[in-house]
């Protein structure tokens, strides 16, 4: 059993719009994403499942040939390697559950692009290693 507080986890800052917090398990993973309004998650796919719920603001999304508006309080699920593509109506902070893990998410890049999910996107924040993600009560 791990217990994490959102306040310790570092934060990947991934553009100037778009922020991330993460928690990933054996099999599935959460995350918090904060994107300013017009912030644009490039069409990507992945093999994960994705459940997204929009805890403030909206997304639009652009998948199966549709433009989906999610709002708050509403979520959406995106199947399995159904490419994909996000556009902020407004400031949002949604809250993401991937299974299986997205491994390029865990994997430290310094850096460099993402090898999927948010192409072209670089990290501005320092390199997060694993074992910054503490467990609450653990010493490191």
């Amino acid at each position: 059993m791990e217990h994490f507080t959102w306040d310790t986890i570092p934060l990947d800052v991934m553009s100037d719009k778009i922020s991330r917090k993460f928690v990933a398990g054996d099999k599935a993973m959460v995350a918090q994403i904060f994107l300013k309004k017009g912030a644009v998650v490039p069409e990507h796919h992945h093999e994960s499942e994705q459940i997204t719920y929009i805890l403030e603001g909206a997304l639009k999304f652009e998948l199966e040939g549709k433009e989906v508006i999610v709002h708050k309080g509403e979520v959406l699920h995106i199947p399995s390697n159904v490419p994909h593509r996000a556009v902020a109506l407004e400031d949002t902070l949604d809250l993401d559950v991937f299974s299986p893990i997205r491994m390029d998410w865990t994997t430290p890049t310094c850096g460099v692009g993402r090898s999927s999910g948010l192409d072209g996107m670089r990290m501005t924040a320092e390199c997060r290693q694993s074992s910054t993600l503490s467990p609450v009560g653990s010493t490191g």
